[in-house]
């Protein structure tokens, strides 16, 4: 594998006025993206609560650049390989894409 470019990420944890444990990742000085607050009731806050619940491992970031919200958002969640299907077919409704073979990548 080559390296083509490779960025300094920080990443924090942040305590909100209102005692809610965030996760900050800043990609440069005027550019982070912050976890979503799951004890807000809005709609994402409420949504974000739900996915935590059956995902505890899944991540919602949203974008700040120029010290303005973007409405652009980073997701993500860390799963074991077990259990990716049920996650996959769930978010896609869909288990077609088990009839393709699963391929081994070498890094």
């Amino acid at each position: 594998m080559e390296v083509i470019k490779d960025w300094d990420i920080k990443l924090e944890l942040v305590k909100t006025k209102k005692g809610a444990l965030l996760y900050k990742i800043t990609v440069d000085e005027n550019h982070f993206f912050l976890e979503q607050n799951p004890l807000k009731d809005s709609k994402y806050g409420v949504a974000y609560r739900k996915l935590k619940e059956k995902y505890p491992e899944f991540y919602m970031f949203w974008e700040i650049k120029d010290d303005k919200y973007t409405g652009r958002l980073l997701t993500g969640v860390f799963l074991e390989k077990s259990e990716i299907d049920r996650f996959i077919t769930e978010m896609l409704q869909s288990d077609e894409f088990k009839q393709y073979k699963d391929v081994k990548e070498k890094w």
